[in-house]
C-alpha cells in the first residue's frame, strides 16, 4: 500500500508542478497559481508526514509500470493542461481510497480550478478574442501535403481557430488528415474543430465540433465530448440562433452571408442578418458565407467582428497572404472602434 500511495503522490506534485506553471507563465493568474500551490504544499505534507516508510516501500527498478510507453504525444498546452488535470483527478481519487487525510476536498476543489482554467486557455487561445476562422476543403488540392501546407500557411498569417469541413472524405480520410491538422494548430496555438462528426472530434481530442441544423443538437454534443469542448452551431435566422445560445454553445456561424458554393442549394442571409446577430448575440459569432477581400468591408460595416472564411483564404496562391489581408480589415476595424470609443 506504501508504493501505492508513494507513487500516486510524486505523480500528483509532478502534475500540479506543471500546472502551477501554466497558470504563471501562460494564465498569468496569481488566485489560480495559489489555489494549485496550496494543494500541492497538502501533498507534500502528506510526503514529509510519513517520508521514511514511503520511500522505503519505493521500488522504481522493479516497477512494471515504468517500461510502459505513454503512447500520446502532448501537442499544444490545451492537451498538456488536459492531461495533468486528469493525472491530478486520479491521483487524488487514488489517495482517497488508500484513507489519505483531507483528499476529498481536494479533488472537489480540482474540479472547479480546471472548468476556470479551461474557460480561461479557450479565452487566450482566440475563440473570444481571435478573429480569423479558417474553414478546409481539400478537393482542389492534388496531394495531402500541397493540403497541408495551405493550412500551415493560413495559420502562419494568423488564423485562431480551424475547422476541419471534408464533406467528400470518408471517416478514415478525415481522422489522417485531422491528425496532422492538430499538430499544425497546437504549433500555431490555434483551436482545432471537426466540422459535424462529433465521433470524430472524440477520437482525435479535438479542441470541439461545429454542429450544422441537421446535426445532433448541442446539449447531446456536450454530454459526449465534455464540458470542456468547444461546441459551435451553424444559423441561418435569430431563431436558430437564439437557440443555439440556450443550448450552451459557444459559439456560432451566421450565414451564408453571400452566395457560395460550399453551400449549394443554401440561399444567402445577407448582411441583414449579421447586423442582427451582433446587436442581439453576445456569444462570439462568426459571419460565413462567400466572403472575400472585396466584400469584407461590408460584413465589417454590417456589425461582424470575426469572420470564418474557406475558398478565399485555403484557395489563395499565397494563404498566408490572404489570411494576413483579411486579419488586417479585423484588427483596424477594433482599432477604429476603440479609439472612437474613448
Amino acid at each position: 500500500m506504501k508504493r501505492i500511495i508513494d507513487a500516486n503522490l510524486n505523480r500528483g506534485t509532478e502534475a500540479l508542478r506543471v500546472l502551477e506553471e501554466i497558470s504563471r507563465f501562460v494564465l498569468n493568474d496569481a488566485e489560480i497559481s495559489k489555489e494549485l500551490k496550496y494543494i500541492r504544499h497538502k501533498l507534500n505534507s502528506l510526503q514529509e508526514g510519513d517520508y521514511d516508510r514511503l520511500l522505503a516501500a519505493r521500488d522504481t527498478e522493479n516497477d512494471v509500470g515504468t517500461a510502459i510507453q505513454n503512447p500520446d504525444k502532448r501537442a499544444g498546452i490545451e492537451t498538456i493542461f488536459k492531461a495533468n488535470m486528469k493525472r491530478l483527478q486520479q491521483v487524488l481519487r487514488v489517495l482517497e481510497e488508500y484513507s489519505c487525510a483531507d483528499i476529498e476536498n481536494l479533488r472537489y476543489k480540482t474540479y472547479t480550478l480546471e472548468k476556470t482554467m479551461w474557460e480561461k486557455l479557450k479565452s487566450d487561445k482566440g475563440l473570444f478574442s481571435g478573429h480569423l476562422y479558417l474553414v478546409t476543403n481539400s478537393d482542389q488540392f492534388n496531394s495531402d501535403d500541397e493540403f497541408l501546407d495551405a493550412v500551415a500557411s493560413a495559420l502562419k498569417g494568423g488564423v485562431d481557430m480551424v475547422q476541419l469541413r471534408e464533406k467528400n472524405a470518408s471517416a478514415n480520410r478525415i481522422i489522417e488528415l485531422g491528425r496532422k491538422i492538430k499538430l499544425l494548430c497546437a504549433e500555431y496555438n490555434a483551436l482545432f474543430i471537426v466540422n459535424d462528426r462529433v465521433d470524430i472530434a472524440y477520437i482525435l481530442e479535438a479542441d470541439g465540433v461545429h454542429l450544422g441544423q441537421d446535426d445532433i443538437p448541442a446539449p447531446l454534443a456536450r454530454k459526449i465530448l465534455g464540458n470542456n469542448a468547444v461546441i459551435g452551431v451553424s444559423t441561418h435566422a435569430p431563431e436558430q440562433a437564439l437557440k443555439a445560445v440556450m443550448d450552451g454553445a459557444d459559439y456560432i456561424g451566421a450565414g451564408p452571408v453571400f452566395t457560395t458554393p460550399t453551400k449549394p442549394g443554401r440561399q444567402s442571409v445577407g448582411l441583414e442578418y449579421v447586423k442582427w446577430v451582433s446587436e442581439n448575440i453576445d456569444i462570439p459569432a462568426f459571419a460565413i458565407g462567400g466572403i472575400h477581400l472585396i466584400n469584407v468591408h461590408e460584413v465589417i460595416e454590417a456589425g461582424a467582428r470575426r469572420i470564418a472564411v474557406v475558398r478565399a483564404i485555403i484557395n489563395a496562391p499565397s494563404p498566408e497572404k490572404a489570411a494576413g489581408e483579411f486579419l488586417k480589415c479585423l484588427v483596424y476595424n477594433e482599432n477604429h472602434e476603440r479609439s472612437n470609443s474613448k
